[in-house]
């Protein structure tokens, strides 16, 4: 793996490429996303004025014709986090992202992998990074051959059954 920054990572969203994103985690402790989430769960509104580089970067990268799709693997019912994630989907959507909802537990017999990830078309596959306490830690450029197929196989496999934001509505109990 090969460590990359944050400008490199932007780089890879090109015209005409698809990004994948892979989310595998019900919940992440993002040092940005703090106070935003502590706010939410005690039911404070938000101005999201700290989501709007994101969401930027996303209108301007679709705008210029890069498919960007997020697949959530969600422990059903869902965690507070999730359920925050879900509040800021239209976001997103906004912006330009697909973004979609699979239950951990109808991909019990797919072999998940191991870390989150950005897949960029077949061939490019980028790694989220994560600290022992769940904050980010970077991303890495995958460069190992299987690992690569794995994702591409899971994507393969789990993008077409995933459920649509808009039709997601997640189990209670």
């Amino acid at each position: 793996m090969k460590p990359i920054t944050s400008a490199e990572f932007r780089s890879m969203f090109r015209p005409g490429t698809r990004a994948w994103h892979l989310e595998l985690r019900d919940t992440y402790h993002v040092e940005d996303e703090d106070v935003p989430f502590d706010l939410w769960l005690r039911g404070i509104p938000d101005d999201f004025a700290w989501r709007k580089d994101w969401l930027s970067f996303m209108s301007q990268v679709t705008s210029a014709g890069t498919q960007v799709q997020r697949l959530r693997i969600v422990t059903e019912p869902l965690s507070d986090y999730m359920r925050w994630a879900m509040e800021l989907d239209p976001g997103n959507i906004e912006a330009g992202e697909e973004v979609r909802y699979l239950p951990r537990a109808q991909v019990a017999e797919h072999t998940l992998p191991a870390e989150d990830c950005w897949l960029f078309d077949d061939h490019l596959l980028v790694l989220s990074l994560f600290k022992p306490d769940g904050r980010g830690a970077g991303y890495a450029v995958g460069d190992d051959p299987e690992q690569l197929n794995l994702y591409r196989a899971t994507r393969d496999d789990l993008w077409p059954r995933a459920v649509p934001y808009a039709e997601y509505r997640p189990a209670t109990t």
